[in-house]
This record gives C-alpha cells, sequence and structure tokens, in this order.
C-alpha cells in the first residue's frame, strides 16, 4: 500500500466513525447536555494518554465558550490536584477502553462526594460506564490502523466533545460578544474590540468651536496630528469637520480669513463607542475616510477613531 492508500484508507475510516455518531445521540447525551447546563460550579475534565489530550481541548473549548472548566491530568489528581473538585462540579472522564486504572481514584473521590461523572468511553461493558452517572458510549468503529493505536476513537470523543460544546453554546444563547471577552489577544480578539476601546478621547481629541479662526484651526489640526478637526456648536455638538482636504480646496480663497463655520463640511459620518471596530473600518473603507467621530445619544463627540489605531491593534 503506498503512502497515499494509506492516508485515504485512514480518513475514511475516521469519517465512518463520525457519520456513525450521526445515530449516537440518544436521551442520555441530552441528560448530559442538562447536567452540564445547570451545574453550579466547574466541569472537570480528565483522561490518560491520547484521551488526555482530547480532553484538554475539550476543556478549553467549554472555557472559551461560556463553561467554566479545566483538564485535570489523572497523576496529577491522585497527588493532591483531587483538592480542586469539589461536590458543585460535573466530572467527564475519558477513556477508549473505560478500564484506564489511572482514572479509578478520580471516580473513587467523586462517589465519594456524590460528584457526577459523565463518562466518554467506547466500551459498553466497562468499569468507567459502570461507574457513570451518565455514560456516553461510542460506536465501536475500528482504529484506523493495524496496531489499534487511537485514531478514530480519539476523533470521535473529539467531535462530541464539540457537539456539547455547541449544544450548550446554543442552551445558553452565548453570542460573539462573549465570545470576544475570553479572547482578548490575537487576531481573534482583535476582532471583537469595540470602537470604545480602540478610540481617542479627551484632549486627544481635535476640536474647534465653529467661530473659531482658521489659524486656531490650524494650531489643532497640527497639534493632534490626525489631519481633521471636528468642529461643535455652543452646546457641544458635532455639526462639521474639517479636513486636510478642506484646508487644500480653500487655500487660494484667502483661507485665514474664514472661520471654521465657513470651511467645515457639515454633517460629517460618525459612529458609535458600542460599534465593532470591524465595523468602523467597513464604514471608513466605504467613505474613503481615515478618521471617524465617536457621537454619545447627545451628538456630543466623546471619541475619535483613526484606521492607523485600528491596524496597530490587529483589527482588519
Amino acid at each position: 500500500m503506498s503512502y497515499i492508500d494509506s492516508a485515504v484508507a485512514t480518513i475514511k475510516t475516521e469519517i465512518e466513525g463520525l457519520q456513525s455518531l450521526l445515530g449516537f445521540f440518544d436521551e442520555n447525551y441530552s441528560k448530559a447536555v442538562e447536567l452540564i447546563l445547570h451545574c453550579k460550579g466547574r466541569v472537570i475534565i480528565s483522561g490518560m494518554g491520547k484521551s488526555g489530550h482530547i480532553g484538554n481541548k475539550i476543556a478549553a473549548t467549554f472555557a472559551s465558550t461560556g463553561t467554566p472548566s479545566f483538564f485535570i491530568h489523572p497523576g496529577e489528581a491522585s497527588h493532591g490536584d483531587l483538592g480542586m473538585i469539589t461536590s458543585q462540579d460535573v466530572v467527564i472522564l475519558l477513556s477508549n477502553s473505560g478500564e484506564t486504572k489511572e482514572l479509578k481514584d478520580i471516580i473513587f473521590y467523586c462517589k465519594r462526594f456524590e460528584i457526577p461523572i459523565i463518562g466518554i468511553v467506547r466500551r459498553q461493558e466497562s468499569e468507567l460506564t459502570k461507574a457513570s452517572t451518565i455514560p456516553l458510549v461510542l460506536p465501536a468503529i475500528a482504529e484506523a490502523n493495524k496496531v489499534n493505536a487511537p485514531t478514530t476513537s480519539t476523533t470521535m470523543m473529539l467531535a462530541l466533545g464539540d457537539a456539547l460544546a455547541v449544544s450548550l453554546i446554543d442552551a445558553r444563547g452565548f453570542n460573539s460578544e462573549g465570545f470576544g471577552v475570553f479572547h482578548p489577544g490575537g487576531k481573534l480578539g482583535a476582532n471583537f474590540l469595540k470602537v470604545k476601546d480602540l478610540m481617542r478621547q479627551g484632549n486627544d481629541i481635535p476640536m474647534v468651536s465653529a467661530d473659531h479662526s482658521m489659524s486656531q484651526v490650524l494650531l489643532e489640526m497640527t497639534s493632534k496630528h490626525l489631519g481633521c478637526t471636528g468642529v461643535i456648536d455652543q452646546e457641544n455638538k458635532l455639526i462639521g469637520i474639517i479636513t486636510d482636504g478642506d484646508l487644500r480646496r480653500h487655500i487660494d480663497n484667502n483661507l485665514l480669513s474664514h472661520t471654521a463655520s465657513d470651511i467645515m463640511t457639515r454633517n460629517p459620518i460618525t459612529t458609535s463607542a458600542q460599534t465593532l471596530a470591524v465595523e468602523a473600518i467597513a464604514l471608513m473603507n466605504k467613505k474613503s475616510i481615515t478618521s471617524v467621530f465617536v457621537l454619545d445619544q447627545q451628538k456630543q463627540a466623546v471619541g475619535i477613531l483613526h484606521l492607523h489605531d485600528c491596524l496597530r491593534s490587529g483589527v482588519v
């Protein structure tokens, strides 16, 4: 068999395992979701070897989608980390055979303190299945190799973990804003930043009154380095904007003899502090501008967002 043939055979076997899960979901699965959903503590996940690696991933997915969760290594659990499990928690144990000896201390501890166990296992007749409050027994699909190394089984465990996470997301109504709270770093987190997180505020906002002279306008624009300034009326409401382009258009029109209200562009493009930064970027790109003023409900400027501030924060 060629390398490509063995690779294709592996994927086909794992696809067979995933397809078998389509008929797997029953009353026990619904009970497991309900148990996790109403858990007052955390979801503790454990497994040994390859199952442990899958458990780590499931715990991370739970934690990032609104279900407090963490992974405990069964070996560490036997040497003190059992104290991290409380009577308010739910424990999920993963084992291919259901006979993993390293899990026995966790099982005994959970039984002693009446902590519910969800067992994800492949063997119906196993110690873990018997010990589980809710057993989730995976279909008996062969591993994708001759030496029985965990392949299909771990793929199925991973998919089942994702299914649980998504069921919980749907049940809780968890949304992208909540997801962003748990992902403040990197590209993913940047896409959930709001205008209020990036806008310049206070004295950093270029602003002049409508009756200010153009000399004052030029000083304000030069000192704030944004290539524009807002123009406000006597009630501090934004009524216009003066940009570098406005200056160029009026340079031959005795510019310095005018006031801000003479030169400004009225009804400038604005946004709100709660708008996603990616949406503000889309607005700036659509209008071919590099800055947008941020207004409150009284039409007063509370900030200004510059395209460069978004790019520096990873928002594109």
